[in-house]
């Protein structure tokens, strides 16, 4: 047996697992591990962020567009901390990311050291990390690891996908002994989760006896790579398809029966049609409130008197904000197959719905064009995603931030795909699309990347770029400039008719902005900044035509309405207001499912 550090342990076995880059920052609680990634044996490239947060956003990017978890170092104390936003997005929009991190030298621990949180037990971090991993450990003894490292990747690799957290003090990191590597493949099971042939049975039942059927496809579809199945199921028995955030590109959006999106910001034919429905499929959805208008009876669902087909991976979400008619806990890729091979082979025939169904997406593609086509300059939010459809072939990533960008992208650009359109669902962190847009071009480096953002998400990371050069990963970052938090802004208007620290502005009131495509040239990244409507799809036909790293900067109104709002979102109103918005909260408020 080979003797080997804990650092190089680390290493070599990153490498046998099929991991392709480390990124993160090289503190000193983590230098004898990142010498490690220096050694022949186990050389893997190692990306330098400017933050660590970013870290393990780039590495989350990666897993979304490949499907295989890439991992993050950094220090401890405040390195460490840097990485919650980062696995706390991981978490609820469950990817996986390993996080690895430095740890007070064992002997040291408790004395408080420096970064070390010892206020309360010694050696705190590991506590905070546990709120946002799926699985955490820290390791004591250099021995322990190969048996950690397989358990961190058993974890990531099965059931329902997350990030963990590894803590590997600082002595053991140093320290050798004479080690065997474990090999992953005998360390994992073999083969997808089947369903229960008596729940397939019975949700056949439950759709035969629909009328007005609806899929509502979530993440966990794309992660399973159900996207066929899902295909197979819609077209057999002639059921309309609605996506959530992260379902977004496991069904064709040109396909006849795709059926937009649910939700808050969801489209307004995906909330007829899923609200109307008599049968809910659902696979991979956990019904989160901005899927579900924070369960509004009606608006989005209607679950009751609708029957509910859940289909997870993960036994926690069934059953947990609707009442299931049928429970199914399996593979979703397995499931809705099993779906599929237990119903008629003879197609079902809803001349009326799918009639229905076709109306609806007509007067809503009718509603999009004024915005999407509008030549007002500053520019609407929908605009420049139109014309960046336009220029980009049909398989290109786009990845969006939070805010209106992202509700504007999930109604009015369209994918075809799995796994090209990535965006921050549950979590909804700002700053995370910059780095994890690298990571999806480190992921796919043969398509086209888009980051498409507003220029207060992109403030959070936006020294981030430099990594599509530094990297070698040229992404088009597409910075929808209102100068504010124009989100959040619509949304204290709305509940009290006024804001407060939304918008970026001078003393004197007057809009304030960085030259943002003076920045992207100051990082090395050719940049444009548009000055006219006439001049857009120019503009964005070169950045994407380059094939290196740039930047577009496109003016958008402060006042240009974002996404529509055709559902509903629980805010509670202040009682001072005393109008009918008041009213109003509380009559929605008051049908909502969820209790």
């Amino acid at each position: 047996m080979p003797v080997l550090t804990g650092g190089q342990i680390v290493a070599r076995t990153l490498r046998n697992y099929g991991v392709d880059y480390v990124a993160g920052i090289p503190g000193h609680g983590i230098w004898s591990l990142t010498d490690a990634f220096l050694d022949d044996e186990s050389k893997i490239p190692f990306v330098q962020t400017f933050h660590e947060q970013s870290a393990v956003h780039l590495a989350d990017g990666y897993y979304r567009v490949t499907g295989r978890p890439q991992a993050a170092v950094t220090s401890i104390g405040a390195g460490a901390s840097n990485t919650v936003i980062g696995m706390g997005t991981a978490f609820t929009d469950s990817t996986s990311v390993l996080v690895i991190t430095g740890g007070p030298p064992t002997h040291m621990r408790g004395h408080g050291l420096l970064q070390e949180l010892d206020r309360y037990t010694a050696n705190d971090f590991p506590k905070v990390a546990e709120a946002v991993s799926k699985r955490h450990w820290v390791v004591t003894r250099v021995e322990e690891l190969p048996f950690v490292l397989h358990r961190c990747f058993n974890s990531m690799l099965t059931g329902r996908p997350g990030p963990v957290h590894l803590e590997v003090p600082m002595d053991v990191q140093a320290e050798a002994a004479n080690m065997e590597l474990h090999d992953l493949e005998r360390r994992i099971p073999v083969g997808r989760q089947h369903p229960d042939p008596e729940a397939v049975d019975r949700a056949v039942e439950v759709l035969r006896t629909a009328t007005r059927p609806v899929i509502v496809v979530g993440g966990g579809a794309i992660t399973s790579e159900a996207s066929d199945q899902v295909r197979a199921l819609a077209e057999r028995w002639q059921i309309p398809v609605v996506t959530t955030w992260n379902g977004k590109s496991a069904f064709p959006e040109d396909h006849e029966l795709f059926a937009g999106s649910v939700g808050q910001t969801g489209t307004p034919i995906g909330n007829a049609i899923a609200s109307s429905a008599d049968v809910v499929i659902s696979v991979g959805c956990r019904f989160t409130d901005w899927s579900a208008s924070s369960y509004a009876k009606g608006i989005s669902f209607s679950i009751p008197p609708a029957k509910l087909i859940h289909i997870d991976i993960d036994p926690h979400e069934i059953g947990k904000n609707y009442p299931a008619e049928v429970g199914i806990v399996a593979d979703a890729q397995r499931a809705v197959a099993a779906l599929v091979d237990s119903l008629p082979t003879k197609s079902a025939d809803r001349p009326e719905y799918m009639a229905e169904l076709a109306t609806l997406k007509q007067q809503w593609e009718e509603k999009l064009a004024g915005r999407r086509d509008s030549n007002r300059f500053p520019f609407t939010s929908q605009r420049p995603l139109g014309a960046l459809r336009s220029v980009l072939p049909r398989d290109a990533i786009i990845v969006a931030s939070s805010g209106n960008t992202q509700g504007a992208v999930k109604q009015t650009f369209p994918v075809y795909s799995p796994r090209t359109h990535l965006t921050s669902g549950g979590f909804s962190s700002m700053g995370w699309a910059v780095p994890a847009a690298v990571g999806a071009k480190l992921g796919r480096p043969n398509r086209p990347v888009v980051c498409v953002l507003g220029d207060g998400d992109f403030l959070m990371t936006a020294q981030e770029i430099a990594l599509s050069v530094t990297a070698g990963a040229p992404v088009v970052f597409v910075v929808q400039n209102n100068a504010g938090y124009m989100s959040i802004r619509g949304g204290q208007r709305k509940q009290t008719s006024r804001h407060i620290g939304v918008e970026f502005s001078y003393p004197d009131g007057a809009p304030y902005s960085p030259d943002f495509a003076a920045m992207g040239r100051s990082f090395g990244i050719e940049s444009w900044k548009v000055t006219d409507a006439d001049s857009l799809e120019s503009t964005l036909h070169k950045a994407v035509q380059s094939g290196e790293p740039a930047l577009v900067e496109v003016p958008t109104d402060r006042d240009a309405a974002g996404p529509w709002v055709p559902g509903w979102w629980d805010f509670p109103v202040p009682s001072y207001i005393t109008d009918e918005r008041q009213d109003e909260y509380h009559r929605t408020r008051a049908t909502e499912q969820h209790l």
